[in-house]
Protein backbone atom coordinates (compact mmCIF):
# COMPACT_ATOMS: atom_id res chain seq x y z
CA UNK A 1 0.00 0.00 0.00
CA UNK A 2 1.33 3.50 -1.13
CA UNK A 3 2.06 5.45 2.19
CA UNK A 4 1.23 8.80 3.03
CA UNK A 5 4.53 9.95 2.14
CA UNK A 6 4.08 8.91 -1.36
CA UNK A 7 0.72 10.16 -1.78
CA UNK A 8 1.61 13.53 -1.04
CA UNK A 9 4.31 13.63 -3.01
CA UNK A 10 2.53 11.79 -5.99
CA UNK A 11 -0.14 14.98 -5.43
CA UNK A 12 2.30 17.64 -5.27
CA UNK A 13 3.39 16.58 -8.66
CA UNK A 14 0.44 16.45 -10.21
CA UNK A 15 -1.08 19.43 -9.01
CA UNK A 16 2.43 21.25 -10.28
CA UNK A 17 1.44 19.75 -13.50
CA UNK A 18 -1.44 20.29 -14.03
CA UNK A 19 -0.78 23.93 -12.82
CA UNK A 20 1.39 24.33 -15.39
CA UNK A 21 -0.58 23.41 -18.02
CA UNK A 22 -3.33 25.95 -16.40
CA UNK A 23 -1.16 28.66 -16.33
CA UNK A 24 0.33 28.03 -20.22
CA UNK A 25 -3.54 28.06 -21.12
CA UNK A 26 -4.21 31.47 -19.60
CA UNK A 27 -1.29 33.12 -20.38
CA UNK A 28 -1.76 32.59 -24.11
CA UNK A 29 -5.67 33.46 -23.62
CA UNK A 30 -4.90 37.06 -22.23
CA UNK A 31 -1.08 37.25 -23.43
CA UNK A 32 -0.53 35.87 -26.88
CA UNK A 33 1.99 37.64 -28.33
CA UNK A 34 3.88 37.34 -24.79
CA UNK A 35 3.69 34.00 -24.89
CA UNK A 36 4.52 33.54 -28.50
CA UNK A 37 7.94 35.29 -27.84
CA UNK A 38 8.50 33.79 -24.49
CA UNK A 39 7.92 29.78 -26.10
CA UNK A 40 10.17 30.56 -28.85
CA UNK A 41 13.23 31.04 -26.54
CA UNK A 42 12.57 27.60 -25.74
CA UNK A 43 10.83 25.66 -28.52
CA UNK A 44 12.70 25.88 -32.14
CA UNK A 45 10.01 23.72 -33.75
CA UNK A 46 6.86 25.38 -34.86
CA UNK A 47 5.21 21.65 -35.20
CA UNK A 48 5.75 21.71 -31.76
CA UNK A 49 4.65 24.89 -30.50
CA UNK A 50 1.35 24.12 -32.12
CA UNK A 51 1.09 20.77 -30.60
CA UNK A 52 1.84 22.21 -27.48
CA UNK A 53 -0.95 25.00 -27.82
CA UNK A 54 -3.72 22.02 -29.10
CA UNK A 55 -3.18 20.55 -25.48
CA UNK A 56 -4.66 24.00 -23.28
CA UNK A 57 -7.43 23.55 -21.63
CA UNK A 58 -10.03 25.46 -20.49
CA UNK A 59 -9.36 27.78 -17.24
CA UNK A 60 -12.66 28.50 -16.21
CA UNK A 61 -13.79 24.55 -16.34
CA UNK A 62 -10.64 23.53 -14.49
CA UNK A 63 -9.69 25.83 -11.78
CA UNK A 64 -12.10 25.02 -9.17
CA UNK A 65 -10.94 21.39 -8.63
CA UNK A 66 -7.44 22.49 -9.10
CA UNK A 67 -7.57 25.36 -6.42
CA UNK A 68 -9.91 23.04 -3.86
CA UNK A 69 -7.00 20.22 -4.00
CA UNK A 70 -4.37 22.54 -3.73
CA UNK A 71 -6.03 23.97 -0.84
CA UNK A 72 -5.71 21.17 1.17
CA UNK A 73 -2.25 20.86 0.25
CA UNK A 74 -1.59 24.22 1.28
CA UNK A 75 -2.97 23.55 4.57
CA UNK A 76 -1.17 20.71 5.37
CA UNK A 77 2.30 21.71 4.43
CA UNK A 78 2.37 25.34 4.60
CA UNK A 79 -0.50 26.58 6.61
CA UNK A 80 1.05 29.80 7.41
CA UNK A 81 1.52 30.31 3.38
CA UNK A 82 -2.63 29.43 3.57
CA UNK A 83 -4.12 32.86 4.06
CA UNK A 84 -1.61 34.69 0.87
CA UNK A 85 -3.38 31.71 -1.22
CA UNK A 86 -6.52 32.03 -0.82
CA UNK A 87 -6.57 35.70 -0.89
CA UNK A 88 -5.19 35.60 -4.39
CA UNK A 89 -8.74 33.73 -5.21
CA UNK A 90 -11.49 35.63 -2.92
CA UNK A 91 -12.30 39.07 -3.11
CA UNK A 92 -11.11 41.18 -0.45
CA UNK A 93 -14.40 42.40 1.73
CA UNK A 94 -13.10 45.43 2.32
CA UNK A 95 -12.27 46.52 -1.57
CA UNK A 96 -13.31 49.73 -2.55
CA UNK A 97 -12.08 49.84 -6.04
CA UNK A 98 -10.94 47.35 -8.43
CA UNK A 99 -7.58 48.35 -9.61
CA UNK A 100 -4.88 46.10 -11.55
CA UNK A 101 -3.53 44.88 -8.32
CA UNK A 102 -6.58 43.45 -6.02
CA UNK A 103 -8.29 41.89 -8.57
CA UNK A 104 -8.09 38.28 -8.17
CA UNK A 105 -9.14 35.45 -9.91
CA UNK A 106 -12.84 34.82 -8.79
CA UNK A 107 -13.28 38.33 -10.36
CA UNK A 108 -11.79 36.51 -13.76
CA UNK A 109 -13.73 33.23 -13.52
CA UNK A 110 -16.96 35.66 -13.48
CA UNK A 111 -15.35 37.82 -16.30
CA UNK A 112 -15.58 40.93 -14.25
CA UNK A 113 -13.91 44.14 -16.89
CA UNK A 114 -13.89 47.25 -14.81
CA UNK A 115 -14.55 50.48 -17.27
CA UNK A 116 -13.50 54.51 -16.22
CA UNK A 117 -16.09 56.79 -16.72
CA UNK A 118 -15.23 57.53 -20.15
CA UNK A 119 -16.15 53.89 -20.87
CA UNK A 120 -12.28 52.78 -21.70
CA UNK A 121 -11.20 49.85 -19.55
CA UNK A 122 -9.13 49.89 -16.66
CA UNK A 123 -9.09 46.12 -15.63
CA UNK A 124 -10.16 42.98 -16.86
CA UNK A 125 -9.44 38.93 -16.59
CA UNK A 126 -6.11 39.35 -17.69
CA UNK A 127 -5.20 40.45 -14.55
CA UNK A 128 -5.57 37.49 -12.89
CA UNK A 129 -3.05 35.61 -15.34
CA UNK A 130 -0.31 36.38 -13.03
CA UNK A 131 -2.52 36.48 -9.09
CA UNK A 132 -2.79 32.86 -10.37
CA UNK A 133 0.91 32.72 -11.15
CA UNK A 134 1.73 33.51 -7.37
CA UNK A 135 -0.65 30.77 -6.56
CA UNK A 136 1.09 28.32 -8.41
CA UNK A 137 4.58 29.80 -6.93
CA UNK A 138 3.22 29.02 -3.32
CA UNK A 139 2.22 25.12 -4.49
CA UNK A 140 5.50 24.51 -5.96
CA UNK A 141 7.37 25.97 -2.74
CA UNK A 142 5.08 23.26 -0.52
CA UNK A 143 6.89 20.80 -2.87
CA UNK A 144 10.53 22.37 -2.33
CA UNK A 145 9.53 22.66 1.68
CA UNK A 146 8.50 18.90 0.92
CA UNK A 147 11.60 17.63 -0.22
CA UNK A 148 13.48 19.96 2.02
CA UNK A 149 15.90 17.56 5.01
CA UNK A 150 14.30 20.62 6.95
CA UNK A 151 10.94 19.72 6.70
CA UNK A 152 9.30 17.63 10.04
CA UNK A 153 7.62 14.60 8.22
CA UNK A 154 6.77 13.47 11.81
CA UNK A 155 2.97 14.30 10.56
CA UNK A 156 3.04 12.16 7.81
CA UNK A 157 4.15 9.33 9.35
CA UNK A 158 1.71 9.90 12.05
CA UNK A 159 -0.98 9.79 9.76
CA UNK A 160 0.16 6.24 8.42
CA UNK A 161 -0.23 5.54 11.63
CA UNK A 162 -3.81 6.50 12.33
CA UNK A 163 -4.73 5.00 8.81
CA UNK A 164 -3.19 1.15 10.24
CA UNK A 165 -4.74 2.05 13.48
CA UNK A 166 -8.00 2.53 12.11
CA UNK A 167 -8.34 -0.66 9.67
CA UNK A 168 -7.52 -2.45 13.34
CA UNK A 169 -10.91 -0.49 14.55
CA UNK A 170 -12.57 -1.72 11.40
CA UNK A 171 -11.35 -5.21 12.28
CA UNK A 172 -12.62 -5.45 15.61
CA UNK A 173 -15.94 -3.88 14.93
CA UNK A 174 -16.47 -6.24 11.97
CA UNK A 175 -15.64 -9.30 14.68
CA UNK A 176 -18.04 -7.41 17.37
CA UNK A 177 -15.55 -6.14 19.67
CA UNK A 178 -17.57 -3.07 19.60
CA UNK A 179 -16.48 -1.33 22.67
CA UNK A 180 -12.35 -2.23 21.27
CA UNK A 181 -12.85 -0.80 18.08
CA UNK A 182 -14.78 2.79 19.14
CA UNK A 183 -12.33 2.95 21.93
CA UNK A 184 -9.26 2.90 19.17
CA UNK A 185 -10.91 5.04 17.22
CA UNK A 186 -11.17 7.31 19.98
CA UNK A 187 -7.34 7.09 20.30
CA UNK A 188 -6.89 8.32 17.15
CA UNK A 189 -8.97 11.21 16.85
CA UNK A 190 -7.40 12.86 20.53
CA UNK A 191 -4.15 12.37 19.36
CA UNK A 192 -5.10 13.92 16.05
CA UNK A 193 -6.93 17.07 17.51
CA UNK A 194 -3.69 16.88 19.85
CA UNK A 195 -1.81 17.46 16.29
CA UNK A 196 -4.01 20.21 15.25
CA UNK A 197 -3.67 22.26 18.52
CA UNK A 198 0.38 22.03 18.48
CA UNK A 199 0.28 22.78 14.52
CA UNK A 200 -1.77 26.38 15.52
CA UNK A 201 0.29 27.20 18.65
CA UNK A 202 -2.69 26.37 20.46
CA UNK A 203 -1.63 26.27 24.72
CA UNK A 204 -3.25 23.49 26.57
CA UNK A 205 -3.47 23.79 30.23
CA UNK A 206 -5.14 20.89 31.36
CA UNK A 207 -2.96 17.57 31.95
CA UNK A 208 -4.70 14.91 30.04
CA UNK A 209 -7.35 16.55 28.29
CA UNK A 210 -10.24 14.24 26.43
CA UNK A 211 -11.90 14.86 23.23
CA UNK A 212 -14.12 17.70 24.45
CA UNK A 213 -11.72 20.15 25.74
CA UNK A 214 -9.14 19.80 22.38
CA UNK A 215 -12.86 20.40 20.41
CA UNK A 216 -13.97 23.15 22.43
CA UNK A 217 -10.16 24.78 22.31
CA UNK A 218 -10.00 24.65 18.67
CA UNK A 219 -13.33 26.39 18.17
CA UNK A 220 -12.93 29.04 21.01
CA UNK A 221 -9.60 29.94 18.55
CA UNK A 222 -11.76 29.92 15.31
CA UNK A 223 -9.57 26.49 13.95
CA UNK A 224 -12.75 24.79 13.16
CA UNK A 225 -16.77 25.80 12.71
CA UNK A 226 -19.48 25.29 14.42
CA UNK A 227 -21.00 22.23 12.36
CA UNK A 228 -17.14 20.54 12.54
CA UNK A 229 -17.19 21.65 16.28
CA UNK A 230 -20.80 19.61 16.76
CA UNK A 231 -19.37 16.67 14.46
CA UNK A 232 -16.51 16.10 16.99
CA UNK A 233 -19.05 16.22 19.66
CA UNK A 234 -20.84 13.70 18.69
CA UNK A 235 -17.93 11.12 17.59
CA UNK A 236 -16.85 12.10 21.31
CA UNK A 237 -19.97 10.99 22.71
CA UNK A 238 -19.55 7.53 20.83
CA UNK A 239 -16.12 6.86 21.70
CA UNK A 240 -17.41 7.87 25.59
CA UNK A 241 -20.55 5.16 25.33
CA UNK A 242 -17.45 2.85 24.65
CA UNK A 243 -15.40 3.49 27.30
CA UNK A 244 -17.90 3.24 29.81
CA UNK A 245 -19.50 -0.28 30.49
CA UNK A 246 -22.58 1.16 32.83
CA UNK A 247 -23.82 2.42 29.10
CA UNK A 248 -25.60 -0.13 26.36
CA UNK A 249 -23.18 -1.38 24.45
CA UNK A 250 -22.46 0.65 21.15
CA UNK A 251 -23.91 -0.72 18.02
CA UNK A 252 -21.70 -2.30 15.24
CA UNK A 253 -23.11 0.89 13.33
CA UNK A 254 -22.38 3.45 15.90
CA UNK A 255 -18.79 2.52 15.63
CA UNK A 256 -18.69 1.95 11.84
CA UNK A 257 -20.33 5.87 11.90
CA UNK A 258 -17.36 6.92 14.75
CA UNK A 259 -14.68 5.32 12.45
CA UNK A 260 -15.91 6.88 8.98
CA UNK A 261 -16.05 9.91 11.15
CA UNK A 262 -12.79 9.82 12.40
CA UNK A 263 -11.42 9.18 8.73
CA UNK A 264 -12.75 12.18 7.91
CA UNK A 265 -11.95 14.53 10.75
CA UNK A 266 -8.07 13.83 10.37
CA UNK A 267 -8.03 14.11 6.14
CA UNK A 268 -10.01 17.42 6.83
CA UNK A 269 -8.69 19.79 9.69
CA UNK A 270 -4.95 19.91 10.34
Amino acid sequence: MISNIEKYKNDLDRLISSGDLLFNSIYYEYYPEMFDQQIRKSIKDEAKIEELKKSFISFLDNYQSWYSESLGIIKFLLPDRLNDFVKLYEKPKSRKSIEYGNYVIEDLLQDLVVTFSDGKRKVGPEAAVHQFQQQLNIVKSAQRRFESSLFDIKQLIRADLFDSELDAAKELNKKGFMRGGGAVAGVVLEAHLLQVCENHNIKITKGNPAISDLNDLLKKNDIIEVSNWRFIQHLGDIRNKCDHKKNADPTKQEIKDLIEGVEKIIKSIF
